[in-house]
Parts: structure tokens; C-alpha cells; sequence
């Protein structure tokens, strides 16, 4: 969520920034100055008040003391009145308070002045690309023909038990799809990412605290009987560990990594973009997360980019690094790299990872501070990026690392494994 006081202190420069990404963004902002213009006016108001009632009714007090009865009986008459003006300058503060923040709710994150500008996903900026395209047989196969043909993934069954988008992971595709699990958190504890295992299911304020709500609340698989949301992703429920925490200055960094199925409504469509594990409504990510310094973030943000190309070249999969444009950035990011893995068989690119920083967005949602060397509290710096979501990844192994007769495995699974191909 956006600081009410840099849109007042900053002006300028917010309206240009988020002009990248909504219009009217200066009448939008303006709308959150005269809202919290209002706002601010109608606590004082309401302050002015509750001081005067408090000085009225030492005076009563005394006065009725001093059998001066009747003056405390007409300044008790003026008590009603200023009583019933505080109520009506709280019910208007309450009013105007709950219009600011469904307004700051629903503006997105301001870019970063790096973003490119841009309208959809054809906008975005390539800036890094590793690996060459591997030259497979004339009858390679798209992982979802491959699937069949090792019977590792079924997802027909998936359909039978649950519906599209569910697949069931078999034998050694069960394994690998372990072993990439393990790999990846081995990878991140080693880099210093710290463990956890966090719910499955979160309630609505985390929800709000990272900024799926209400942006995204119905992509999200709610559960009615208990007001619970199926996590998108691991990122939710892991930030919202910093909800309303007020950090020292010399707690930072703070570095998470956790395992989690995720769960999305998107809605597909048809055709051989998201067919098989191109798009799922459940699937497996290794998340990683950092809690920042402001000062440091965006080294930060470089770091997890490094560590996350380290782990693609391990893989030994041909891969790019884009920075997303302003039509394509996330609701609650400021900067984001995207990650794709180039599937031969499929002839495309295959987003894999995203690496994001959000700034004080969420920080301000969550109430996540800490105190300064002043001693002053301020917004903390939130970063995630996936490390990594397992589908794609998966396919780019299955598509790009098969033969003629097996589907190899890359060296560095093997010891996670315990076999080196599907045959």
C-alpha cells in the first residue's frame, strides 16, 4: 500500500510513476491528498472536542464542589452538545478513513524508475540469456506426450479425481519432482535462507498484508465455511510472518526459504501454451524471501537474481533474464525479473521464476518497521522470487534433456534421485 505521506511529499514524482502503469493517476492521487486532507481536519476537529469535554468536565466538577449548582447544570448542557458533535466528527472520520484506504487498497505499487514503459508482455526488456538451444531428434516430443510415453505424470487421473489442472506425478516422476524440491532448498539454505514450513491456508488479513487482496481475490481458492484462502503461492504466508513487527535496525537481513503446493483459479485457455504443465491450478514452488534495509534492497534484489541464475546453470538449461515493463508488473511489485527456461520441444520460453522487489508496499500493508538509528520507526524493504516453481522447471528438463530412446538426468539431480535417466 502506498504512503500517504510521500504522495504529499512527492507528488510530482509519484503521478509520473504511476502513470506508467494506470491512467488518470493524477486524479487519482489527488483524490488521496484531499481524502487524507479531510481526514486529518476531522481528527483535529474531533481532538479540539474531546479536550474541551475533558476540561469542561474538571470544571463541573469542581464546581459542583463548590455548590455552584447551577453553572455546572448549563456547562453539563454544553457537554451534550460537544458530545454530539465528537460523534459526528468520529462517524465522518470513520467514513472518510475507511474511502482512503479502499482507495490506497486498490492503487498498485509505484514502478521503479528503472521499469521500462510498456503495455503487455511484449514490452519487457531482455537483459540477460545463458545457454545454447539444445539440438534435439527429428521425433522429439512435448513433455506432455513425454509424460505418456514414461507414464511419469498422468493427467487424465488428475482430471478423474480432482478436474483439469491437477495432475498425478508417477514413479520416477514423482521422484524427480522430489528431488528438484530438495535440490532447490539445499541450494537456498546454503545461501543462507533459513527453513520454514508454513500453512497451506491463510486468513484474509494475510491476505491483505502481501496484496493478493483484494487485487487477486478471485484467482485465489477460498474456503467459505472457515473464511480461509488456498495460498497462491508460498510468499503469503511466509512475508505475513513479519505482520505487525517492529524490527531493530540490526535484525536485517532476515532470509526465509520454504516448500509449498500453491494453488491458483486462474483461468486457461486452450491450446499447446498451457497444456500440461504449462499452467496448473495446483503445483510445487521453493520460494525465498528477504526482509530489507531500505538502503540495501535493491543489492539485495541483485543477489537473488545471481542466486537464482547460479541454480539454472547447475541445471545446464538455456535460460534469459527479463526486466518486466510497466504493463507486465505484478500489482505489489516496484521491480521484477522474470526468468524463462527455453523449451526445445515446444519452440517457446517457459516462465519459470520471478524475483521481485516491492519496496515498503507490502511493509506498509503488514506494519513491518523498524527502528532506526534515531531511534524513529520506518517501513522495512520485502523481496520474494521463486527458487524455483517446479512445473515449468520440469518441463524444461523433460523436453530439452531427451533422447531418442530416455530422458537424461541432469548431473547435479542425480545424488537427489538416485537414478540417472527415464527410460
Amino acid at each position: 500500500m502506498l504512503q500517504v505521506a510521500f504522495l504529499r511529499e512527492h507528488k510530482s514524482e509519484a503521478i509520473d510513476r504511476l502513470s506508467k502503469r494506470m491512467d488518470h493517476a493524477a486524479e487519482v492521487v489527488d483524490t488521496v491528498l484531499a481524502l487524507d486532507a479531510t481526514r486529518r481536519n476531522l481528527q483535529t476537529q474531533m481532538d479540539a472536542a474531546s479536550a474541551e469535554l475533558n476540561v469542561i468536565s474538571k470544571e463541573i466538577g469542581q464546581l459542583f464542589k463548590s455548590g455552584q449548582t447551577e453553572k455546572a447544570t448549563l456547562l453539563k448542557q454544553k457537554t451534550a452538545a460537544l458530545k454530539t458533535q465528537k460523534t459526528t466528527f468520529s462517524d465522518s472520520l470513520h467514513a472518510t478513513t475507511e474511502k482512503l484506504e479502499k482507495l490506497l487498497y486498490d492503487l498498485p505499487n509505484l514502478p521503479h524508475p528503472s521499469v521500462p514503459n510498456g503495455n503487455s508482455e511484449d514490452d519487457n526488456e531482455e537483459v540477460f540469456r545463458f545457454g545454447a538451444i539444445p539440438q534435439l531428434h527429428d521425433k522429439a516430443q512435448p513433455h506432455w506426450e513425454l509424460a505418456k510415453t514414461y507414464d511419469i505424470i498422468d493427467f487424465e487421473l488428475g482430471n478423474k479425481i480432482t478436474g483439469a489442472g491437477f495432475p498425478v506425478y508417477k514413479g520416477k516422476g514423482a521422484r524427480l519432482q522430489r528431488a528438484l524440491i530438495n535440490y532447490f532448498l539445499d541450494k537456498n539454505t546454503a545461501a543462507g535462507y533459513h527453513e520454514i514450513q508454513v500453512p497451506h491456508v491463510v486468513n484474509e488479513a494475510s491476505g491483505y498484508g502481501t496484496g493478493q487482496l483484494p487485487d487477486k481475490e478471485g484467482q485465489m481458492y477460498f474456503v467459505g465455511a472457515d473464511n480461509l484462502y488456498l495460498i497462491p503461492t508460498g510468499e503469503v504466508p511466509a512475508t505475513n510472518i513479519f505482520r505487525d513487527v517492529l524490527m531493530d535496525a540490526n535484525d536485517f537481513p532476515k532470509k526465509l526459504t520454504t516448500y509449498t503446493p500453491c494453488f491458483r483459479r486462474e483461468a486457461g485457455s486452450y491450446g499447446a501454451h498451457v497444456r500440461g504443465l504449462n499452467r496448473l491450478h495446483q503445483f510445487d514452488k521453493v520460494e525465498i524471501l528477504r526482509v530489507e534495509h531500505p538502503s540495501e534492497s535493491y543489492k539485495a534484489l541483485d543477489a537473488m537474481v545471481d542466486h537464482v541464475k547460479g541454480i539454472l546453470e547447475e541445471l545446464k538449461l538455456p535460460y534469459r533474464i527479463l526486466k518486466l515493463c510497466s504493463g507486465d508488473l505484478g500489482f505489489t511489485s516496484a521491480l521484477t525479473y522474470d526468468f524463462e527456461v527455453f523449451s526445445t520441444a515446444q519452440n517457446r520460453w517457459l516462465e519459470i521464476s520471478s524475483v521481485s522487489n516491492f519496496e515498503t508496499y507490502q511493509a506498509n500493508r503488514l506494519k513491518l518497521r523498524f527502528k532506526n538509528s534515531d531511534g524513529k520507526s520506518e517501513l522495512a524493504h520485502t523481496l520474494n522470487g521463486s527458487s524455483l516453481a517446479l512445473p515449468r522447471v520440469l518441463a524444461g528438463i523433460l523436453e530439452n534433456y531427451q533422447t531418442e530412446n530416455d530422458i537424461l538426468i541432469p548431473e547435479v539431480l542425480i545424488p537427489y534421485t538416485g537414478f540417472d535417466r527415464i527410460n
